[in-house]
């Protein structure tokens, strides 16, 4: 190995035995009680709670699945998808987090999102909790394959090394600080990693435009693309019959724009409505120490995603002027922030921002995996079970759990050109219609029934997967973003099937009715 890559290998090594050491650190107080396990004993300052939201969230699909659609294919399709993201971030901190915070406590003292949709409901056979499990398992799944294959891409752009045995190796070391910390030691490592991705960011975007000779000359060339830098067109590399776009000249070859309608500009805003249904976002609202403290997490919050969503666009489209050939199919342009930190930045500084996506697929990882392991562990096994079973026994469930996913999610990642924003846009799509709704409704409307609530979880869980796969290949307005008919359908039979079905007993109404007086 060149002395280049050693330099950058020991910087990245330097940061991950920093968070394989905050696991061991808070593995004492994690294992004292499953709600110190699953949501830190509600301790959370603003300040790690907002980083923690957004690193989890966004993962390794800001700094390479949004890079790679905007290099591909222009500014058009990121662009709305961010604009969406940073609306449905907003609305989610201003509507949902404070009410949540109170209403979770007041709600049993639910420590998962299941918990509280059960305890919401006075649900004692835990058929909501259930099927939420269910649905939490199916689509951390998906998406934990998603960060794996972000840290196979990694490791392969960088030293060549093979995709398959980089990408094991990092899922191992996600897994040991989840198994080992728990919330805490996640939450804790998400604030170190939202600072270095936040840090990487606006590092390369700096340096890129540096690189392409300035901001006017970078967009010199982008608008000789057709379509490029346009939010109404989108640019059309053309193809040969591998899929791999053509080179004329060293220059990528494109035909005309293509028309960005009102169907897909919907569709990018849509991105936002996932947000209300975001388990791991979710879960960091009810974690805060206290609901007064929401407002300041959520200037925190706005103001890295903004500054982190622009500068990953912007590094997508000035990676063309850059590199305009490097990458010939979107699956190889999510790794455009790879390649270009690699060519502007010293050595070891250059494994310091590179560590930011590994950062990012960690924080995101450790989250769903502890998400889907409280799922089983407290909402299965210790809901339906074992109503009886011990801190210990959950835990022992938990992290069994984890191991299962682990190897799950691993065995879904192998295929080294799956498209990391693909994947992530069907499970983001899959919670947002199964739980945003549900979760609107339970925090504002008292008229919910338990019934409504079964029935609109299952549509949008249902409406997402028939129509990814049956309806959106027809084309048209059908090819709309799953997430928005499964969205508006599942709202829908909440309603008609709350109002169809008996009031909700005193008991519910009691709790809706008093929860925001509580001073959590």
């Amino acid at each position: 190995m060149i002395e280049s890559d050693m330099q950058v290998v020991l910087a990245m090594l330097l940061y991950f035995v920093v968070v394989v050491v905050i696991g061991f650190v808070y593995a004492k107080r994690s294992n004292s009680s499953s709600e110190e396990y699953f949501l830190g004993g509600r301790g959370l300052g603003p300040w790690l709670t907002a980083l923690s939201a957004e690193a989890s969230d966004m993962s390794g699909w800001l700094l390479m699945g949004l890079p790679g659609v905007a290099y591909f294919t222009g500014a058009s399709d990121a662009m709305w998808t961010a604009i969406g993201l940073a609306i449905g971030t907003y609305l989610n901190w201003k509507f949902v987090a404070k009410r949540l915070r109170k209403y979770s406590e007041k709600a049993g003292n639910a420590i998962t999102v299941p918990d509280f949709f059960s305890n919401r409901f006075h649900d004692t056979k835990h058929i909501l909790m259930t099927i939420a499990a269910v649905i939490i398992l199916l689509f951390f799944t998906i998406y934990t394959a998603s960060c794996f294959v972000t840290v196979g891409k990694l490791f392969a752009t960088l030293f060549g090394w093979d995709y398959g045995v980089m990408m094991v190796i990092g899922a191992i070391i996600v897994f040991l600080y989840t198994f080992m910390g728990g919330y805490l030691s996640v939450c804790t490592t998400d604030l170190i990693q939202g600072m270095l991705m936040f840090f990487a960011l606006a590092t390369v975007f700096i340096g890129s435009v540096t690189a392409a000779g300035g901001v006017e000359n970078t967009v010199a060339f982008l608008q000789n693309i057709p379509g490029f830098l346009s939010g109404t067109e989108i640019a059309t590399p053309l193809l040969d019959e591998a899929g791999n776009q053509l080179i004329e000249g060293n220059e990528p070859m494109f035909g005309p724009a293509g028309t960005y309608g009102i169907i897909t500009i919907v569709s990018g805003l849509a991105w936002g409505l996932g947000y209300f249904g975001m388990p791991q976002v979710l879960i960091r609202f009810m974690s805060i120490r206290h609901s007064d403290e929401i407002k300041k997490s959520r200037i925190i919050a706005m103001i890295w995603l903004v500054v982190s969503l622009s500068s990953a666009v912007c590094i997508g489209l000035i990676g063309r002027a850059v590199i305009p050939t490097e990458f010939l199919t979107q699956s190889a342009a999510e790794s455009v922030f790879i390649v270009l930190s690699k060519m502007l930045l010293p050595s070891f500084f250059c494994g310091l921002v590179v560590s930011g996506i590994f950062a990012a697929a960690m924080s995101s990882s450790s989250s769903y995996l502890l998400i889907s392991g409280s799922a089983v562990a407290t909402n299965i096994f210790k809901g339906l079970i074992k109503r009886d079973a011990t801190d210990n026994q959950v835990m022992i469930v938990a992290r069994i759990t984890l191991t299962a996913i682990l190897l799950l999610g691993i065995f879904l990642a192998m295929d080294q050109n799956s498209s990391i924003f693909d994947i992530v846009s069907y499970a983001w799509a899959g919670f947002g219609a199964s739980f945003g709704p549900l979760m609107l409704c339970s925090l504002y409307w008292r008229r919910t029934t338990l019934p409504g609530a079964i029935a609109g979880m299952l549509t949008g869980a249902v409406t997402v997967v028939v129509w990814k796969n049956l309806i959106a290949p027809l084309g048209g307005w059908f090819a709309v973003y799953e997430l928005l008919p499964g969205f508006l359908l599942a709202l829908l039979v909440i309603v008609v099937v709350s109002k169809l079905t008996k009031e909700p007993s005193k008991e519910v109404t009691d709790d809706f009715d008093t929860y925001m007086e509580l001073d959590v």
